[in-house]
């Protein structure tokens, strides 16, 4: 059997650093030449499995996430530091959707990694449009923003192992004894009514409902 738990994030990308204008400093020379360097790369943002599966509950409050965005360029045609990338932890057997895009990404394996955002790229400086024709160049351009979306987040788990047998055979009390589940146990048929499930070591056990003979 399998149950899915749901939650909505809004993730986005860092921006790119901007390009900026500078000049070298020489003697008798005010404006010795363009230096100005290009902005960094805004930061990525990757999703990543992990073994808990009841890590969604990390995101129960907080519902914004984002990137680190580039730093501007500097002189010396120095490129401004890339953003940090945004790694974010889900249970293995989730699917995060893009809303915008539409585009689905499935976390499989523990430790598997999914880049879902790309950050922007760095500005240019002024630097780069020096030319023969233009040897004092104030041009630059601006970081590109980093991409941004609403994510569905849903978590899909189906049971490696399950109990079946009859009515008041001890699954639910074989259940909670090798995992943290709670499923009810009572001293009368048909306690359980709907499948239970409980991890243990990273394997999903499930307590069924009592078979009837028949």
């Amino acid at each position: 059997m399998a149950f899915v738990d749901e939650v909505q994030l809004h993730i986005k990308a860092g921006n790119g650093g901007d390009g900026v204008v500078r000049w070298r400093k020489e003697k008798f020379k005010p404006k010795g030449g363009p230096c100005g360097g290009n902005g960094g790369k805004g930061g990525d943002v990757y999703a990543e499995a992990v073994v808990d599966l009841g890590y969604l509950d990390h995101y129960l409050h907080t519902k914004h996430f984002s990137a680190n965005s580039g730093e501007s360029g500097g002189n010396s045609s120095k490129e401004g530091k890339n953003g940090d990338d945004l790694i974010l932890k889900f249970p293995r057997g989730t699917v995060l959707k893009n809303t915008i895009t539409g585009e689905s990404h499935e976390l499989v394996e523990v430790g598997q990694t999914i880049k879902i955002l790309e950050g922007g790229r760095g500005g240019l400086g002024n630097e780069y449009f020096k030319s023969s024709t233009n040897t004092t160049p104030y041009e630059w351009t601006p970081g590109s923003p980093g991409e941004e979306a609403d994510f569905h987040i849903e978590l899909k788990l189906f049971a490696d192992i399950g109990f079946v047998g009859l009515p008041s055979a001890g699954k639910s009390t074989l259940l909670n004894a090798l995992t943290n589940a709670q499923s009810k146990v009572g001293a009368y048929h048909f306690t359980t009514l709907d499948p239970h499930l409980g991890d243990m070591h990273g394997y999903i056990l499930a307590d069924i409902p009592g078979i009837i003979e028949g």
